[in-house]
């Protein structure tokens, strides 16, 4: 019994988060209320709120489960980290960068909702802005580290090409891929591995 009990309330818990994304991607996340979430359930703010203590813990959910489809991994004093992404940016070859940017662009369509709905709560949310704010800088931080271990460029801009390549990323899959045909989005990484190989290796 106890057992199922759990299995329910887990259940709840997913409708909720995957109730609150439908939202937010249709509505924004500034419009969308904790009674909108929860109505949209067919729950109640009680309900709500036995399982997020508000909406803004609600977003903090949906941010680990980004990460958790980025396959970004718990890091000591680094927050979280994608091994994948160290190790192509540390092999600096144009396929390595090209075959990880390939990779990620699959996953554009799922991930979107979580990234559009992070970057509009981090607009109104300083706590959240605080979180999105850092999610960007362990990305950028990935990228420093590949150049670190392989000893690219003054140590003094890792840290900016790793911020620029993730602007270039960030925008691409955001905002110019939705609804775009695969034809297109090949030649956008084509061109996008041109950038980042450039930008990470030196074109070497």
């Amino acid at each position: 019994m106890a057992g199922l009990r759990a299995a329910q309330k887990e259940m709840t818990r997913r409708l909720l988060l995957s109730t609150a994304l439908e939202l937010f991607e249709s509505k924004g996340y500034a419009a969308t209320t904790v009674d909108d979430i929860a109505a949209t359930a067919g729950t109640t703010r009680v309900t709500f709120y036995a399982y997020f203590p508000s909406r803004s813990d609600l977003m903090r959910e949906l941010i680990a489960e980004l990460n958790q489809l980025l396959e970004r991994i718990s890091s000591p004093g680094h927050g979280s980290t994608a091994n994948d992404l160290v190790a192509a940016v540390r092999d600096g070859s144009r396929e390595a960068i090209g075959a990880w940017l390939l990779e990620r662009s699959k996953q554009w369509d799922t991930i979107r909702p979580y990234t559009v709905a992070a970057f509009e709560a981090a607009a109104v949310d300083p706590e959240l802005r605080g979180l999105v704010d850092q999610w960007i800088e362990e990305v950028a931080s990935d990228i420093e580290a590949g150049l670190d271990q392989a000893g690219r460029f003054a140590p003094a801009t890792r840290h900016m090409r790793g911020v620029l390549a993730f602007a270039q990323l960030d925008h691409v899959a955001r905002n110019w891929a939705q609804d775009r045909e695969r034809a297109d989005l090949d030649r956008m990484i084509d061109v996008l591995t041109d950038s980042w190989w450039r930008l990470l290796s030196d074109g070497a």
